[in-house]
Order: structure tokens, then sequence, then C-alpha cells
């Protein structure tokens, strides 16, 4: 087990199977050492765990624990794309978005819930560039869904 993967265990995180696409696309694209992942979704044991609007029917503190999940949906695909989780060399980027009413403004405070569980695993290597944006609506009825980009080194054949 390699370290990432025993930070996880650490925190309690038993990662889910890899989500297959659920429409006409792929869940990640390798472009050089860029792992470019498709949105994941809050699911959990295979059923959405949340569903609503932020500042209607969803708290902060519940489209932060979305956001968490959208994060551990992420490593999945990153595991299945990369065969371990301890290829990561960096995560670039977050893209986050937050389904809200017109006047919410805290989809940051939101979509920290998938920043600090990437830096809670990654350590130093997990603080990454991030957008938190705030939109209508999101597949499903979900309140948040988050994509990402990620930089992968060493030799998947060494491992």
């Amino acid at each position: 087990m390699g370290k990432f993967e025993t930070r996880l265990a650490e925190l309690g995180i038993v990662l889910p199977a890899a989500a297959a696409p659920a429409a006409n696309y792929v869940p990640a694209v390798r472009s050089g050492s860029l792992l470019f992942l498709s949105g994941q979704l809050p699911f959990k044991d295979g059923k959405l765990a949340y569903l609503g609007r932020l500042g209607d029917t969803v708290s902060i503190e519940d489209g932060y624990q979305a956001a968490k999940l959208c994060a551990i949906n992420l490593i999945a695909q990153i595991q299945a794309a990369a065969t371990t989780i301890d290829r990561v060399a960096r995560i670039v980027r977050l893209g986050g978005f937050v389904a809200c009413t017109p006047d919410f403004t805290d989809q940051p405070k939101v979509i920290n819930g998938a920043s600090d569980l990437f830096v809670a695993v990654f350590g130093e290597i997990g603080r990454h560039a991030r957008a938190a944006v705030g939109c209508p609506s999101l597949p499903l009825g979900v309140p948040v869904e988050v994509e990402a980009v990620i930089e992968l080194g060493g030799d998947p054949l060494a491992e």
C-alpha cells in the first residue's frame, strides 16, 4: 500500500468503484503527464447522497459534504485511470460547480469540501488552483459537481 492509499485508510475513506460515464464522454483523458477528470457527483454507495440547491434546501455544511464526496469519487477515477493514486505528482486544478439560488454567494465555502480533502490526502501537492462557480441547476438535481486536472508522475509499469 502506497503513502496516499495509507493516508486514505487513516482518514477512514474507502474508495468506491469508479463510476461509469452516464452519457457520451469518458471519465478521464490523459494528455502527457496531465489527467483531465470529468465532473463527479456526490454519489455514495451507488446512490446520490445530496439533492437540491444551496440557498434553498441544502445547507453550506451539506454542500461541503457533497463536495467532499465528489472529491472521493475523483480519487476513485484517478485510481482507475492511473492504476494507483500514488502516481499523483500534483493536484493542478479543481473546477467546482454549485447549484444555488441567485443570491447565494458562498460557493467557495462549499467547494472547500473537495479542496480540504485533497490537501488532507495528498498534503502540499494537494494544493491547487480552483474555480467555485454558482449555477441554477446541475445534473440529476445534485447541489455540487467537481472536476479536476491532475499531474501524474512515475512509470505505471514500475509499480
